[in-house]
């Protein structure tokens, strides 16, 4: 009996887990509207396009086993891509992947700002995240071969998008590993 019990709840939880949904709440922390437009990867089904209000929020459901990426344009700018949220849902292993991209222009301070799960909201330090409060910072994506892809198997997801915080202090910046020593180049 206690067998049944424990595969019944063993597969209860399997299936919640197998039925996750996939979204990205986007939080803008200016008083500027911003436009989300979004790119699927070819082959995956195209997202729509979103307004976020100034200081609002907005959360997307976004398709199972989706790949692409978004950027985001301040109201009354050109849509021109600047920096990138870029996602796959369902990956290898059936994990998350993601990244904030400065390849396109790094020189964006409107558009995407950082990524990371929902669970780490209300983190004092963020473990999976991509991004940057201030750009440039070393964790964010610059080339493309650089090792800034997060991976979480969390399926809900924040973008923060515009201003809003301070220019962090050099001791508040996390401590990274040099790209030269993960790639074994000393």
């Amino acid at each position: 009996m206690q067998f049944t019990a424990k595969l019944a709840a063993l597969v209860a939880a399997a299936a919640s887990l197998a039925s996750a949904t996939n979204t990205i709440t986007f939080m803008n922390q200016d008083s500027t509207p911003k436009t989300v437009i979004f790119t699927a990867n070819s082959g995956f089904q195209a997202v729509d396009t979103i307004k976020v209000e100034g200081n609002g929020e907005a959360k997307v459901t976004i398709p199972q086993g989706w790949q692409g990426n978004y950027f985001s344009i301040a109201e009354g700018s050109p849509t021109n891509p600047g920096m990138l949220g870029e996602v796959a849902f369902q990956g290898w292993n059936d994990l998350t992947y993601f990244d904030v991209s400065a390849i396109v222009d790094a020189t964006d301070v409107d558009g995407v700002k950082e990524i990371f799960p929902a669970s780490e909201a209300k983190a004092k330090v963020r473990v999976a995240f991509s991004g940057c409060k201030t750009f440039p910072c070393n964790t964010a994506y610059y080339h493309p071969d650089d090792i800034q892809t997060v991976s979480t198997k969390e399926t809900d997801l924040i973008t923060t998008l515009g201003g809003g915080s301070a220019v962090p202090s050099k001791r508040d910046e996390p401590a990274l590993v040099p790209r030269k020593f993960v790639l074994g180049k000393f």
